[in-house]
Formats: C-alpha cells, structure tokens, sequence
C-alpha cells in the first residue's frame, strides 16, 4: 500500500516539476521528450529536493 502512494506522489511531483519548466507531460508515457525537456524536469525535481531538505535542515539563504 504504501509503495503505491509513494509512486503515485512522486508522479505528482514530477508533473508538478515539468509544468513549472514548462514541459507538457501526458500519463503514462512519454517516450517523445527530448533529452533537455527530460534532464530540465529531473534538474527541477532535484532543486525542489534540495530546497526541501535544507528547510528541514533550517539552512537559511544566508548560510549558503
């Protein structure tokens, strides 16, 4: 059970990555990306990660 919410939230956010790069993503595949589109979402989601982490973490923009 777990494993299928932890597939469906990680979809969302990759949805949610792509629209804020400005990539359409459709359900299922999406095998007709190119390279930059793809690396763009990836690069997107792990920025959101990042900033995440350091939230929890209490890192300031000042510390960095």
């Amino acid at each position: 059970m777990a494993n299928k919410q932890a597939k469906q939230a990680l979809e969302q956010f990759k949805m949610q990555a792509a629209n804020e790069v400005g990539v359409n993503l459709n359900q299922g595949y999406n095998g007709d990306l190119t390279a930059r589109q793809a690396g763009s979402i990836g690069g997107q989601m792990v920025k959101k990660m990042i900033e995440s982490y350091e939230q929890g973490m209490g890192v300031s923009q000042q510390q960095k």
